[in-house]
């Protein structure tokens, strides 16, 4: 499978944010989209998500026959920097309202194993979401896209704002995930890219531009990159 971005074209009044994006991403890889704040990754998000009309262009699935599959919103999970929960909800009355609500949903874990898989502590678990820590609230959202199981992964700088130790979880939950879906991970910072993702993308002057990840290595490279990206246009 993989997901195929085609001629995708985004503006806002006279300015141009997206311009003619060609991209094809791979099933079982985590995509770093790297970019400048204000250079588009959420509006690239934004617009693959169907959260806002896109000018032109189109994106679908592509599977093993050639074939194009039509992009569903049950295909897609996407994971927000800032997460918004229910705040009147304990944890385990969200998870299980959530799988309640998404019949179609067969999960294949109890409530308990899945808070254990996303190491939210047990005296977490059921205390009002309101009062739960922001990298809590992050893993939450998170554990919400992998019981959805979603074929495309959204993962808007998801590391924003956690601490070291939560950060560091999230990206271990991150990885063992990416079997079987396409996972794109947006973020302005270098090393988290080099240090997550398999292949690297950088959104530049509104288009995607491949990075080979083996030069990052060398400080020259590294060097050029943040070039292009303090020099692009913002968005």
């Amino acid at each position: 499978m993989e997901f195929v971005i085609s001629h995708l074209v985004k503006s806002y009044g006279s300015k141009q944010v997206l311009k003619d994006v060609d991209f094809v991403f791979g099933e079982g890889r985590i995509y770093g989209l790297l970019g400048r704040n204000g250079s588009g990754k959420t509006t690239f998000f934004n617009c693959i998500n169907n959260d806002i009309d896109i000018n032109s262009g189109e994106f679908y699935f592509r599977g093993n026959d050639g074939g194009k599959v039509p992009v569903m919103p049950e295909d897609i999970g996407y994971l927000v920097s800032t997460p918004t929960v229910p705040e009147f909800m304990t944890g385990r009355e969200f998870l299980k309202f959530f799988i309640e609500v998404h019949e179609e949903i067969t999960p294949d874990r109890t409530i308990d194993e899945y808070f254990d898989y996303m190491m939210v502590p047990e005296d977490d678990r059921d205390r009002l979401l309101k009062d739960y820590s922001h990298g809590t609230k992050n893993k939450m959202q998170m554990l919400l896209n992998i019981i959805a199981s979603p074929k495309l992964m959204l993962l808007d700088e998801p590391l924003t704002s956690l601490d070291v130790i939560i950060a560091e979880e999230m990206k271990n939950v991150i990885r063992n995930q990416k079997q079987g879906r396409i996972t794109i991970f947006s973020t302005h910072l270098l090393d988290v890219a080099v240090d997550l993702c398999d292949e690297i993308v950088l959104l530049h002057n509104g288009r995607l531009e491949p990075i080979d990840k083996s030069n990052l290595g060398d400080d020259a490279f590294k060097e050029k990159i943040i070039a292009a990206l303090r020099d692009q246009d913002d968005a």
